[in-house]
């Protein structure tokens, strides 16, 4: 594979970030030039997931906040598939490939280094950018893609919705989640008409694995019109001043400013849920997170339907 060096980087022009046009490598990255900004492997990071980017934080381009993972459920089944986990069928490697392509029913594999530009639409008014990415079939037989989008008026918001397949297996849910809060350090979850924190959940929690997932009704969510909203943030003033253990990976350290991070869901099935895990040590390490456990995984859970979109914003709280 092609180094993040190797390619020809995204270009800015008429108001979007997108790959740029012709053949070679090229970057697959697209978004908002100052806003939020969406990427795939092979940039930096775990293969399987998509990369979150907020250059509007202070932070360096290539510094990515938070990863989205695919993880469908087969119907009447509980357990998930893991985009992250599971080892590709197509190449022997830790993480299923993504790639994307204009024709979302074409599911050929494509090289990632050969990005798919993504398409400007103009619905209600609004100008968007809409990229469809394609994953390799899970072992539990969902086969799947993500279309994501982007508005024009928004610039720190996404929404990524997941379509079902012919011939995959039927679907109770397909979870579309934040996978990385323990890099920001998020600890307070804010619901209707109170907040959380991470401590108040798994107050005794010590271990190197995930704490027990925290679940939360559709009733327990804020509203704002038709959607329901749930937001984490951090709840340290400077969380890049933090002293970390002798030993902590350096790319566990936070940089930039603070943000809340919220999913939003129009119109919500009654049985939606939202969910967060939690960690006292950083992923796949025993150094503990400074200030003590923090949530990691961060999703609304709903029964699957098809196309049915997700809103993910990052807004910063220091002006």
């Amino acid at each position: 594979m092609a180094s993040e060096n190797e390619w020809t980087e995204a270009v800015d022009k008429d108001g979007w970030l997108r790959p740029a046009a012709g053949s070679g490598p090229r970057e697959p990255r697209w978004g908002h030039p100052g806003g939020m900004q969406l990427g795939l492997h092979p940039l930096s990071g775990p293969r399987g997931l998509l990369r979150l980017y907020t250059p509007y934080l202070d932070q360096p381009r290539d510094r990515l906040l938070n990863f989205i993972a695919v993880e469908p459920i087969p119907a009447g089944e509980t357990a998930r598939g893991f985009s992250e986990l599971e080892r590709s069928r197509l190449d022997d490697v830790p993480g299923l490939r993504m790639w994307t392509t204009d024709d979302p029913t074409d599911a050929a594999p494509r090289d990632p280094r050969d990005p798919a530009r993504g398409r400007v639409e103009v619905a209600d008014g609004v100008e968007r950018l809409i990229v469809e990415v394609l994953v390799e079939p899970f072992a539990n037989g969902a086969d799947v893609w993500v279309r994501v989008e982007f508005r024009a008026d928004r610039p720190h918001e996404v929404s990524v919705a997941a379509f079902r397949r012919d011939g995959s297996a039927e679907l109770e849910a397909c979870v579309l989640t934040a996978t990385m809060g323990n890099w920001a350090r998020l600890r307070t979850l804010s619901l209707a008409g109170r907040d959380m924190s991470a401590g108040e959940l798994w107050p005794d929690y010590r271990d190197i694995h995930f704490a027990e997932h925290a679940v939360f009704g559709v009733d327990e969510l804020r509203r704002e019109g038709h959607a329901v909203v749930i937001s984490a943030m951090p709840d340290e003033p400077s969380p890049h001043t933090a002293e970390h253990v002798p030993g902590t990976a350096e790319h566990w350290r936070y940089v930039g400013r603070r943000a809340v991070q919220t999913w939003r869901a129009e119109d919500p099935d009654p049985a939606l849920v939202a969910q967060v895990n939690g960690r006292y040590t950083y992923w796949m390490s025993e150094h503990p997170i400074p200030g003590g456990i923090a949530f990691e995984n961060f999703e609304l859970v709903e029964p699957f339907r098809q196309g049915r979109a997700f809103t993910f914003s990052v807004e910063p709280l220091d002006s």
